[in-house]
């Protein structure tokens, strides 16, 4: 009998919730691979039975017409974005795909209403696999974080920081932050991805994902002094061991992906991430859909670190009735 706790969401990978105006939004890579769509409801367990409304459909031609991956919906200076990674096939290149960054916005007040843009790439200095974009704002400013493939460099993808112009440019050159180095980092590819940053205790918190999307998947954490710059390498600190990684205990395996919100009292961080319910995977990971959300609540040591325990403890409970 499994002890699996139950998702918040079934079938959601790349999960992303956000509060804004005391709603929580909701956004994650769907099975299909096809569009972005959004959801909302008033608490976090309300997100499991509320309506999904698509805001966006994949074309047929072009260099978007593949495998929509890892969206996240943010709100800067008043303007809606959704940043997500599209290729132009399913083709695999030197072992990797051929995913580039896009972002499209939104004035309105309401996101799920729309109208949206046309997509717009975002443009770096590398012409390469690039995907799991992210940003945070930091002392008035708006920063982007994301993973790219360095063809210098071993590897799948390595994290990158640079500061945002606007929405859909980056203000300047990035910096590299991290790239695979230890050993749970590079279990079946060398990996890191999907990052995301929490501003608590005097300091800058980064996760991100690490190793082959299985079983080996993990999250490992980059932490910054909130008064240095996070455009120098040299600000950050990288945890030599992965901070949340399967629990075979509870038969949640590969959790990753991880995102941040809080309790509707605003008194609990929460940690967002999905994870798998078994090992035995036909084929090639990414192809399975059942990587579903889970929501846990994250603790705080006496030094202000993070304590994200066990992957499948703690978990929040869907609601039962639509909110």
């Amino acid at each position: 009998m499994s002890l699996s706790p139950e998702p918040l969401i079934e079938q959601r990978a790349d999960p992303w919730i956000l509060e804004h105006a005391g709603c929580y939004y909701f956004i994650a890579s769907v099975p299909d691979y096809d569009r972005l769509e959004i959801r909302a409801a008033d608490t976090i367990a309300g997100l499991a039975k509320a309506p999904a409304t698509t805001v966006w459909r994949k074309p047929d031609t072009g260099p978007l017409r593949e495998l929509i991956w890892a969206p996240e919906l943010h709100h800067l200076d008043g303007v809606w974005v959704i940043y997500f990674a599209a290729a132009p096939s399913r083709e695999i290149v030197d072992g990797l795909f051929q995913h580039r960054m896009y972002a499209i916005t939104c004035t309105a007040a309401d996101p799920i209403a729309g109208p949206w843009s046309e997509p717009q790439r975002i443009e770096t200095p590398l012409e390469s696999f690039c995907l799991d974009a992210t940003t945070f704002c930091h002392r008035g400013r708006h920063y982007y974080v994301w993973a790219q493939k360095d063809p210098e460099i071993a590897g799948n993808s390595n994290l990158y920081i640079a500061e945002l112009a606007g929405p859909d440019r980056l203000a300047g050159p990035p910096t590299r932050l991290s790239v695979p180095e230890y050993e749970w980092e590079k279990r079946g590819f060398l990996v890191n991805e999907g990052p995301a940053v929490l501003k608590r205790h005097g300091r800058l918190f980064l996760t991100y994902s690490a190793s082959a999307t299985d079983e080996n998947y993990c999250v490992g954490l980059l932490w910054a002094d909130a008064d240095s710059d996070p455009l120098d390498a040299t600000s950050w600190s990288k945890s030599p061991t992965p901070v949340l990684e399967s629990d075979t205990e509870r038969h949640i395996f590969g959790p990753g992906h991880s995102g941040f919100t809080t309790s509707e009292d605003g008194t609990t961080d929460l940690l967002v991430y999905h994870a798998r319910t078994y090992t035995d995977i036909q084929g090639d990971p990414l192809w399975d859909p059942n990587r579903h959300t889970y929501v846990k609540p994250i603790r705080w040591d006496d030094q202000g670190f993070p304590d994200f325990g066990r992957a499948g403890e703690d978990t929040l409970v869907p609601a039962r009735d639509a909110q």
